[in-house]
């Protein structure tokens, strides 16, 4: 198995090493489902999240789409990270060459300390290996730390588009981008590099396999004028998009979701991505309680649904859902029964962790 994964990564090595390349051949591929089994970071559940052996076994597990974080290296390359700030993703603390780069910034005015990637070359970036972010729910990922490279937004987009090839299923790619309004200050706005690596690489039109997300508003709109993709809103269960806090707006995601204002959402989106618990709360037993009317809302607007994040272990599940020793951090629940309430809620696809489970849970559903 490890033999496999070095492979892996060998072969898609020289991609990932380039800002650029992939041509300009479009992916040319069928029409995407209407439920979609989004592999969140990849099959996080079984790798690191963010690698192309997560990514590639999301695929293998029947994923439709692999959604890639993106963020920036100091010479302005895209990589898939959850975050900029990389010491709970990558070995960066064991290099002693790069022990003077630990540091402190205030990310989306909260103070994080630690390495980041906007400090890093592109070159330097990729003598890192990637490692299991969350090990207490994961310890058999660790099997897999300091194996895998940070891959560039290339190599995912390489990726995809050879799996489609091998399999014969049309593999979406679903990005983000993450702190754009902190990576815009410090000059390395991720906006236009994401728009142009796409239409480099063959993804334009309302059918082109690819969707764009973001939890803020301004940099979505911003790219609505670049490309006619398909975008999509983010939504959190509290707070507000960053943008509208530094620019002093008012309103909160509350808002953003309600009627009104996903009207306001549909004029620059194709769909949102709430927070699943925005879908169908949990009531005072830590179960699912009763659906909310957001779904109807965004449907009514024009709107996809693809809520947020579907985990199989038991502290991520609700409490009814929750199997074996229900207080181990590790143990793994009934994840299928969970997506299939959230199904029945009317949802057009869902972010997972462990997409053979989805899969599963969906093709269930689906059938007569």
């Amino acid at each position: 198995m490890k033999r496999y994964f070095s492979i892996l990564t060998a072969a898609l090595a020289f991609s990932a090493l380039s800002a650029c390349g992939g041509g300009d051949d479009s992916p040319g591929l069928a029409p995407l489902p209407a439920k979609l089994v989004i592999g969140h970071r990849g099959a996080s559940a079984l790798r690191p999240e963010h690698t192309l052996e997560a990514y590639a076994k999301a695929i293998e597990d029947g994923a439709n789409v692999i959604e890639p974080d993106l963020v920036s290296t100091r010479d302005g390359v895209l990589v898939a990270r959850h975050e900029n700030e990389i010491s709970g993703t990558t070995n960066v603390a064991a290099k002693p060459e790069f022990a003077a780069r630990k540091t402190t910034k205030l990310i989306d005015n909260v103070s994080t300390t630690g390495w980041f990637t906007e400090d890093f070359t592109l070159a330097e970036l990729q003598t890192l290996r990637a490692r299991e972010r969350i090990p207490l729910n994961r310890p058999a990922n660790t099997a897999y730390n300091d194996q895998f490279v940070v891959p560039t937004f290339q190599a995912v987009i390489d990726l995809a588009k050879t799996k489609s090839r091998e399999t014969g299923r049309t593999i979406a790619i679903y990005a983000e981008t993450k702190h754009p309004s902190y990576f815009k200050s410090i000059n390395l706005p991720l906006e236009k590099r994401l728009v142009d690596a796409l239409d480099a690489n063959g993804y334009r039109g309302k059918t082109a396999p690819v969707f764009i997300q973001s939890f803020e508003v301004a940099n979505l709109k911003e790219m609505r004028k670049l490309t006619d993709v398909r975008i999509v809103q983010l939504l959190s269960g509290s707070g507000k998009p960053e943008d509208f806090r530094l620019s002093g707006d008012a309103r909160s995601y509350a808002d953003v979701s309600s009627a009104a204002g996903l009207r306001e959402v549909a004029s620059y989106a194709n769909g949102i991505g709430p927070d699943k618990g925005m879908v169908i709360p949990r009531n005072a037993q830590n179960n699912l309680g009763t659906p909310t009317s957001l779904v109807a809302d965004a449907h009514a607007a024009g709107l996809v649904v693809h809520p947020f994040t579907f985990r199989p272990e038991n502290p991520f599940l609700p409490a009814d859902l929750r199997r074996g020793n229900t207080a181990s951090p590790s143990e793994r629940g009934d994840l299928a029964a969970e997506i299939t309430v959230f199904l029945r809620a009317g949802i057009d696809g869902f972010f997972t962790d462990d997409p053979a489970v989805g899969r599963a849970a969906l093709d269930a559903f689906l059938k007569p």
